[in-house]
């Protein structure tokens, strides 16, 4: 495969990737909802450790484990956030700031 080809398939996987994570923010603000009606906390620092020894069993590489924590306590702030603002639209999601709209990259 060429760089061309390499490029459609990364597009095609990025594509997987924010279906994938839009079906995981469906299911966050549910579990917010059902936080919310129970008195339980957004934040659970013991179901992110076994989330996090799940991804690392989960991984066979190349991307190293170290990496792909950081990847998921990325991913867990996000959906807590969601949790904590009870409803995701498409134009949050669409006008969002990025890293490096934010200067986190700087």
């Amino acid at each position: 495969m060429n760089i061309a080809d390499w490029r459609k398939k990364i597009d095609e996987l990025d594509r997987r990737l924010v279906e994938l994570l839009s079906e995981r923010a469906r299911a966050a603000v549910e579990i917010g909802r059902l936080k919310r009606n129970t008195n339980l906390p957004l934040y659970e620092p013991e179901r992110e450790r076994i989330v996090f020894e799940n991804v690392q069993e989960m991984n066979r590489g190349p991307l190293p484990g170290r990496d792909l924590v950081r990847i998921y306590e990325r991913i867990m702030r996000v959906m807590r956030n969601i949790q904590k603002q009870g409803m995701v639209t498409k134009a949050d999601g669409a006008k969002g700031e990025t890293e490096l709209d934010s200067g986190v990259n700087g």
